[in-house]
């Protein structure tokens, strides 16, 4: 089960392990060849938000966050971590033949809500999404229940082009919104709808 790793000196604490759990959910990247690594990797516009995640692994990781041109204008601002046991146990859970899945379950927690939210969630006017195309429907179907299951929350499939969407219901934004602001760090606060 998730989280049952012994709190000893170099292993993850409970607030790395429900970050860790939130940008897996959302864009999130590991790798493994003996043990996994961590891949955060977001726009320079995301800087402060990569920062504050570099602080809270930065026992796990080498070297400072760095700038990177991508194909196209786009600049990235990432960081990795070491490659090490105590994130082998997530890629393994959560990456099934090097395809990024989710299990049938694992606990949700406001701090992993939160993450998740501010790395791949997106408010439309009045409509809250979480961008969950890269998971199958039947995964998203899974997501769907666990928010229901620990915040009950309401949520439903919406269609994005050819791709599934989770979109939260406006009679749970109130309470979506409640759950996670405690979290939303200062310049990912244009995401909330109070």
């Amino acid at each position: 089960m998730i989280g049952s790793m012994d709190n000893t000196e170099g292993s993850l604490t409970e607030e790395q392990k429900d970050i860790l759990i939130g940008v897996i959910l959302g864009d999130g990247a590991m790798r493994k060849k003996t043990h996994a690594l961590l891949e955060i990797n977001h726009s320079y516009r995301q800087k402060e938000y990569v920062d504050w995640l570099y602080q809270k692994f930065k026992n796990f990781i080498s070297t400072q966050p760095k700038l990177r041109k991508t194909n196209g204008n786009r600049i990235a601002y990432r960081f990795t971590t070491k490659s090490l046991p105590q994130f082998t146990q997530y890629y393994e859970i959560f990456f099934k033949e090097r395809r990024k899945s989710i299990p049938t379950s694992f606990n949700l927690k406001p701090l992993t809500l939160a993450i998740w939210y501010m790395d791949d969630g997106s408010r439309c006017d009045s409509d809250i999404y979480i961008n969950t195309q890269q998971f199958l429907k039947e995964e998203q179907e899974n997501l769907i229940d666990l928010l229901y299951k620990y915040f009950s929350i309401k949520t439903t499939l919406n269609k994005d082009k050819q791709y599934w969407r989770i979109r939260i219901r406006k009679e749970s934004i109130y309470s979506f919104m409640n759950i996670i602001s405690p979290y939303i760090i200062p310049t990912m606060k244009y995401k909330l709808l109070l």
